[in-house]
């Protein structure tokens, strides 16, 4: 299942971030990356709040990183186990690993 969530990304010169922010503003799930090089981020953790645990907010991270590496045409290092279990179930991912 996956509910329709809104994925911001914050990004620094080293690192950046994908999350999901509820009605205050308080960050409930992210995942964060580092970049190596121009061509490459990694994908080191990823965090999702009970309250999203089973609803797809950790998918919609992956998902929103995947579209980020495809716009900016580079790749994706999944560290993460979590990110790493996503691109596994989903080979049409696998363009940016």
């Amino acid at each position: 299942m996956i509910d329709n969530f809104t994925v911001q990304h914050k990004e620094g010169d080293s690192k950046g971030k994908f999350f999901i922010a509820n009605e205050e503003g308080q960050e409930i799930a992210l995942s964060t990356y580092s970049k190596a090089g121009a061509e490459r981020i990694i994908i080191d953790h990823t965090e999702v709040d009970d309250s999203l645990r089973g609803k797809g907010a950790g998918l919609a991270l992956v998902i929103e990183a995947v579209q980020y590496a495809r716009d900016k045409s580079i790749k994706i290092l999944p560290l993460c186990p979590f990110a790493k279990s996503v691109f596994n179930k989903h080979p049409e991912f696998r363009d940016v690993l």
